[in-house]
């Protein structure tokens, strides 16, 4: 009996250990040993690299147009707890900002009255505070956010292809121009696609635990809405893929051997219910026994879902045995939770099998001991209900959460959520106007979406490759994105695009990766403003998730082809620095030549009139200087005194014409008389031109 039980125990041991492998050479074998803190090591350094880079566009840069507004806003919520400023925008993002005014602490004079444009500058000009101290304070919030969606980012790629993919992801993120430029900034953009990032990544997570991440989901959703309201696009897109989610959730994992129908308990009844071609196999495989058998994978080696390893799992990465017992679907709730939180876990656990019916043994299908069984697919109608019911029950929670944020944000502000806009609202009628009165929101952001509607209805001025246009462009965005994104990211985003569909073990994850961007921006391009990439920053964020999806295990040439693009990129982004705003990739020539082709916050945000100020000191001190400054700061405070050159006959105009450059974007009339009759004198920034006369 010894014997035999000796002789099982080695032919096990010698099955898990396979055949013999090659030793690894010095590089590889140096980099398997030091793996666990080289990845956290590289990530700080690209979060880091990406945090100064932020952090000295947010110094430099004088406030843009849109930030005093928020600014204002924010410190009125502070001062006064009303809704007052600002309604077309929900105040979830303001709040963030308002965390780092109120470390500031500006004077604020709550008596001012004036549009919500005036209120901004009179805080920041007028009221006797430091401009720069305050806008610093107020841009922080928002860049913490950036790096912590960047760390979401990586974490979701990780889930997909493994740490490597995870690198790719966060350097793609941290280099992207588009993302330092508006991340480094207190406004509203770069917040609210990076909670639509969380929210699909929860989503995702949720496929092997719902009841724990739909709620955070729906949270992270509600967050987004609560930021812009141009995230209620996503919000029928995230909650779809959560009804996905509880379906792929509630595959059934076989029971323990001794337990199964028509099996005693020391032996295994054969596989049965056909092959497993579900995504559940792949959540499950690599959480059950230690017997490593054919489909399966041990411990310290990711789990493909089809019968292969060393490719990426489906679960929270590779080489993770953490956790593992407690993410096993068992049907059951986790140890301690709350009673909704039972409820929940419940209704969305795996249907067991109907009794009294033993399972029919299949031959052949051996691939795995892992049974599941679809529950829509078990042929009993009550469990089909039961499966539609999870599902209708999931997408339930995650707009319920979502909701609830949104409230909670209004609340924050003002308990007694009073509304009295500085500016009127504008009517809304039909089938619009009746839509937004059922929404379960509060009324403040009702009226918010109204503003919304009517500025959409409004003609706004266009300028894409240099020609000026009122209106809008269904393909500006994308034209944009083109120019705007490195060169490196659109392959790599584009090629893992293409990955995600057609390989395999990645083709279950191509909802929650491509379907919110693609929804956000199909959306976007039928607004009527075309004033800058900084709508579609959800863009940039998603093709780094899916580049993750380019090196393929085996395939060495895409992992140096993925390596080469992301070095390609990282150069490109630290070429532009500080200068990220106007950014443009090398084919459309560089950040210089980005004014010719775009304008407005993809060139010329006004952020550059301190730099101008130096300038002038510098190089110009003593001459008269012309100024068409289109922007929110006010040049006197930064020294510059120059006058109009439109309010005078241009043969009275000489000396140094100054012209931001989304004003030139636009020049008609005088002012393109006298840009035309003058001579080029360099630039500030890339964002303002200057000219001898």
């Amino acid at each position: 009996m010894m014997a035999r039980e000796q002789h099982l125990l080695l032919t096990r041991a010698a099955a898990a250990e396979g055949p013999p492998r090659p030793a690894p050479g010095r590089p590889y074998a140096w980099l398997r040993r030091h793996r666990r803190w080289l990845v956290p090591l590289l990530a700080g350094v690209l979060l880091a690299q990406m945090a100064a880079a932020m952090v000295t566009a947010a110094v430099q840069q004088t406030p843009t147009i849109d930030e005093p507004v928020y600014v204002a806003t924010a410190t009125d919520y502070l001062h006064e707890h009303r809704i007052r400023y600002n309604p077309e925008h929900p105040p979830l993002g303001k709040l963030l900002i308002a965390a780092g005014v109120a470390v500031a602490d500006p004077h604020y004079d709550a008596s001012y009255t004036g549009t919500q444009g005036d209120v901004g500058r009179h805080l920041l000009y007028e009221s006797g505070n430091d401009p720069w101290r305050v806008m610093l304070w107020a841009r922080l919030p928002v860049i913490v956010l950036t790096l912590l969606f960047g760390l979401v980012a990586f974490a979701f790629a990780r889930e997909l292809t493994g740490q490597a993919g995870g690198l790719v992801a966060l350097a793609l993120y941290a280099f992207s121009p588009d993302l330092i430029a508006h991340g480094s900034l207190a406004t509203l953009d770069v917040p609210m696609a990076g909670f639509v990032l969380t929210s699909a990544w929860l989503v995702w997570r949720a496929r092997r635990r719902p009841g724990l991440y739909l709620p955070l989901a729906g949270a992270a959703l509600g967050a987004a809405v609560a930021t812009k309201m141009s995230a209620l696009s996503a919000v029928p897109v995230l909650l779809g893929l959560a009804a996905l989610s509880v379906l792929a959730a509630r595959r059934v994992p076989a029971p323990p051997p001794g337990d199964r129908p028509g099996t005693g308990s020391g032996r295994e009844a054969p596989r049965t219910g056909g092959p497993d071609t579900g995504a559940a196999r792949d959540q499950e495989a690599p959480h059950t026994s230690g017997r490593r058998e054919q489909g399966t994978a041990p411990a310290n080696r990711p789990y493909t879902g089809d019968g292969r390893e060393g490719r990426a799992p489906h679960t929270d990465g590779p080489d993770q045995g953490h956790g593992r017992e407690h993410d096993r679907p068992t049907g059951r709730p986790p140890a301690g939770p709350g009673r909704a939180r039972r409820s929940l876990s419940a209704l969305m656990a795996p249907a067991a099998p109907r009794r009294g019916k033993a399972l029919s043994p299949q031959p052949g299908t051996a691939e795995t001991r892992l049974h599941t069984v679809p529950s829509v697919l078990a042929g009993a109608p009550g469990g089909r209900r039961r499966t539609v019911a999870a599902a209708l029950a999931g997408a339930v929670v995650v707009a319920v959460a979502a909701v609830a944020v949104v409230w909670a944000a209004y609340l924050a502000v003002d308990p007694g959520l009073r509304f009295t806009p500085a500016e009127p609202v504008p009517a809304l009628h039909g089938l619009r106007g009746r839509l937004v009165d059922l929404l379960p929101v509060p009324g403040a952001y009702r009226a918010g979406m109204r503003v919304q509607f009517g500025l959409e209805d409004q003609p706004w001025q266009g300028y894409l490759f240099g020609h000026l246009y009122t209106g809008s462009l269904w393909y500006y965005l994308p034209a944009a994105l083109l120019v705007k994104t490195p060169l490196g990211l659109l392959a790599l985003g584009a090629a893992g695009a293409v990955a995600v569909v057609a390989v395999r073990r990645l083709r279950r994850a191509a909802p929650y990766v491509l379907l919110p961007p693609g929804v956000l921006l199909a959306a976007a391009m039928t607004g009527s403003r075309d004033f800058g990439t900084r709508y579609a920053l959800f863009v940039p964020m998603f093709l780094a998730v899916a580049a993750a999806c380019v090196p393929r295990p085996g395939r060495r040439w895409t992992a140096a082809a993925a390596a080469a693009l992301v070095l390609f990129t990282g150069v490109s982004s630290l070429r532009t620095f500080p200068y990220y705003l106007p950014y443009a990739n090398e084919a459309f020539g560089g950040p210089a030549r980005t004014h010719r082709l775009l304008h407005d916050s993809n060139v010329d945000w006004g952020q550059d009139l301190g730099r101008l100020a130096d300038r002038l000191r510098q190089r110009h001190g003593g001459e008269r200087v012309w100024l068409v400054y289109k922007g929110s700061g006010v040049p006197s405070y930064y020294g510059i005194h120059a006058a109009d050159p439109r309010t005078v006959p241009p043969e009275r105009v000489h000396g140094l014409l100054v012209v931001s450059d989304s004003a030139l974007a636009k020049a008609r009339g005088r002012l393109a008389e006298l840009v035309g009759s003058s001579r080029p004198a360099g630039d500030v920034g890339h964002s303002i031109s200057l000219f001898r006369r």
